[in-house]
C-alpha cells in the first residue's frame, strides 16, 4: 500500500451497543451510499453491553463528514472517533500457510523471528506463520511470502487505539 493511498484512508473507531443486528446496520449504511469499507473489526470491550467497531473508510469514496454524519443517526452508536494518521496504534493479525522445501525454512523462519512472529504448525511441504504487527509490516512479511506460494491467508482487520498522550517508560 502507497503511503499516498494510505493517507487517503480514515480509521473511525464506532462505540455501540452490543446487540443482535447492530453490526448489520451500520454495514448496511456503508452500502447503500457505496461508501468502501477496507478493513472491519468488531469485538466486545470491557463493559459487556458495548462493543467496538474498528472501521478502515476509503476517503475517495465518501467525504469523512458525511460518514460520520451517516453513523451518528444510527441509534445503536455511543460514541464515534475519528483517529488521525500517526495518532493512533494500529494493529492487525495475519496467519498464512505457506509453501516451503526444507531447505527454505531457516531464511522464512529467520525473517519472521526478526518481524515478532510465530510458526504455528509445519507440515511435509509447507508452514502455517502468524504475525501482529501495524498494517504496512503485515504488508510486507505478505509480500516475501508470495514468491514461495501462499496456499492460504487469514487476515484480520485492523484494531486501533488512540495515543497516549504520556509515553509509556
Amino acid at each position: 500500500m502507497t503511503v499516498e493511498s494510505e493517507h487517503r484512508n480514515h480509521t473511525l473507531v464506532v462505540t455501540v451497543e452490543n446487540k443482535a443486528g447492530v453490526l448489520a446496520r451500520v454495514a448496511s449504511l456503508f452500502a447503500r451510499r457505496a461508501f468502501n469499507i477496507k478493513s472491519l473489526a468488531v469485538a466486545p470491550t470491557d463493559d459487556e453491553g458495548l462493543s467496538r467497531i474498528s472501521i478502515v473508510v476509503d476517503g475517495a469514496s465518501a467525504p469523512l463528514e458525511q460518514v460520520v454524519n451517516q453513523l451518528n443517526k444510527l441509534i445503536n452508536v455511543v460514541h464515534i472517533q475519528d483517529l488521525q494518521p500517526g495518532h493512533a496504534v494500529e494493529r492487525e493479525l495475519m496467519l498464512v500457510t505457506v509453501t516451503v522445501e526444507p531447505d527454505h525454512r531457516d531464511d522464512i523462519v529467520e525473517k519472521l523471528d526478526r518481524a515478532g512472529g510465530k510458526v504455528m504448525s509445519v507440515g511435509i511441504d509447507a508452514m502455517m506463520l502468524s504475525l501482529v504487527g501495524a498494517p504496512d509490516r503485515i504488508d510486507a512479511f505478505e509480500d516475501f511470502l508470495r514468491p514461495y506460494g501462499i496456499l492460504d491467508l487469514q487476515r484480520t482487520g485492523r484494531v486501533a487505539l488512540a495515543n497516549l498522550d504520556e509515553p509509556i517508560d
